[in-house]
């Protein structure tokens, strides 16, 4: 027959490696602990039951709360608009004294997660074969397999180790100057795998580049775990190429919804509003964001990210105690660290990281993130900052792997090679 999918398919997608997390590789039972995700361990901030049940009208019970999903309505197509929804969020944004003008619905564009207007974006702004991106690894995956979907050119600029991974302000600027097919930079705020916050003052000074006529697009998805006047999302209307990415996903503890917002200005927004597919936020999401974002249940957010940002001092004051516990790297500004697993010398390992990695998933039942082929990242894995009893489980875990490891036991002998191809399907984990 004719077809021949290598030569109808476009290539850019053909060398697609399908997205990958660590549960390809250790799927949850139901026992595992799960740090790897970077997902909000104390659940959804929604004022539930002690069953977990949402209430309904006929429900006396004031223990329970009013969240409701309207099943009856599923026949309908949702609100193409979600105004409601958007003044919520500005709302969530606004600050109390502003700087600015406020934000309005009309600086909003609500999507399928924050990937969906990563997508968009490219999309929006890119030719295809032609234009660029700019990213600064390390850094999430999506920003670049989106680039290979929309065969866009990605030009990286890494992060500066030496700076806590902050942004190389100096080079960024001059590639900017030399390069005009940069139409879209990426960064990370808090970045991920690093959890370093990038200033207002860096944000700014890109966005004063001289000669530059391009967009750029702040990820701010673990923002509500750094410090209450971090985020720039209000600082979109004072610039008219500045897009903040926010998401339900983390700190809210929704990722299960799938929602994410871009702030940007009015003229952005309509771009990216009408490129979009005609219904593309399902009335059960919106309803279930919605009702997040409502006093008392912005309460649980609050009560759990105080108990997240407990338990990630409580690892920062006592992992370094565990030997074989090296350097925390980048910063603690999300729901996340990343931590140097070192030999008996005390030097940094990606092998002892990548069977740490491997050992606690496959004999302990707690999932992290091998990162150590990260620019700036050798011999680190990321962990998840979980509940108090999880926090205790894999400290305990941990010990008693690195423990093992340190002393040659329970490990296969490897070649250098199938290391090096280890630890390559290991760090391509993208989330």
């Amino acid at each position: 027959m004719p077809f021949d999918i290598t030569t109808c398919a476009r290539p850019n997608i053909l060398a697609l490696e399908p997205y990958r997390c660590a549960r390809d590789d250790y799927k949850d039972d139901g026992t595992n602990i799960l740090l790897d995700a970077n997902e909000n361990a104390y659940g959804p901030a929604l004022a539930l039951s002690s069953d977990g049940k949402l209430s309904n009208n006929d429900d006396h019970d004031t223990s329970r709360s009013q969240i409701e999903v309207d099943l009856l309505g599923l026949n309908r197509y949702p609100d193409p608009h979600q105004s409601e929804l958007k003044q919520l969020l500005c709302n969530l944004r606004n600050p109390e004294t502003p700087t600015h003008a406020p934000l309005t619905p009309d600086n909003l564009f609500v999507g399928v997660g924050s990937d969906e207007a990563i997508d968009a974006l490219l999309r929006a702004f890119c030719t295809p074969g032609h234009d660029k991106i700019l990213v600064c690894p390390p850094t999430y995956g999506m920003y670049s397999v989106s680039a290979q979907v929309n065969d866009i050119s990605i030009v990286k600029i890494p992060l500066d180790p030496t700076k806590n991974f902050q942004p190389d302000l100096p080079q960024i600027t001059a590639t900017l100057s030399a390069d005009p097919t940069i139409k879209l930079i990426y960064l990370c705020s808090p970045g991920n795998p690093t959890a370093t916050l990038i200033p207002l003052e860096t944000i700014h000074a890109i966005l004063a580049h001289p000669t530059w006529n391009g967009v750029l697009v702040v990820d701010e998805a673990y923002i509500d775990f750094s410090a209450p006047d971090a985020s720039a999302a209000a600082h979109v209307t004072a610039h008219p190429n500045l897009v903040v990415l926010q998401t339900l996903s983390k700190a809210f503890g929704l990722a299960g919804i799938r929602l994410g917002a871009a702030f940007t200005s009015p003229p952005i927004a309509r771009l990216l509003n009408s490129l979009k597919a005609p219904y593309n936020i399902s009335n059960p999401t919106s309803q279930l964001a919605i009702q997040a974002l409502q006093p008392q249940n912005l309460a649980v957010m609050h009560a759990h990210r105080a108990k997240i940002l407990a338990q990630r001092e409580r690892l920062l004051s006592a992992l370094p105690g565990i030997p074989g516990v090296g350097k925390f790297l980048g910063g603690n500004d999300s729901n996340f660290l990343l931590v140097e697993m070192c030999d008996p010398q005390g030097h940094a390992s990606n092998e002892v990281a990548l069977q740490v990695y491997e050992r606690l998933a496959e004999t302990r039942g707690v999932v992290v993130r091998f990162r150590g082929r990260e620019v700036g990242c050798f011999g680190c894995v990321r962990v998840t900052v979980g509940t108090e009893a999880e926090v205790s489980r894999f400290m305990k875990e941990l010990q008693g792997v690195l423990e093992e490891i340190h002393a040659g036991r329970g490990g296969e002998t490897r070649s250098k090679g199938v290391e090096v191809r280890k630890e390559e399907v290991a760090n391509g984990v993208l989330a």
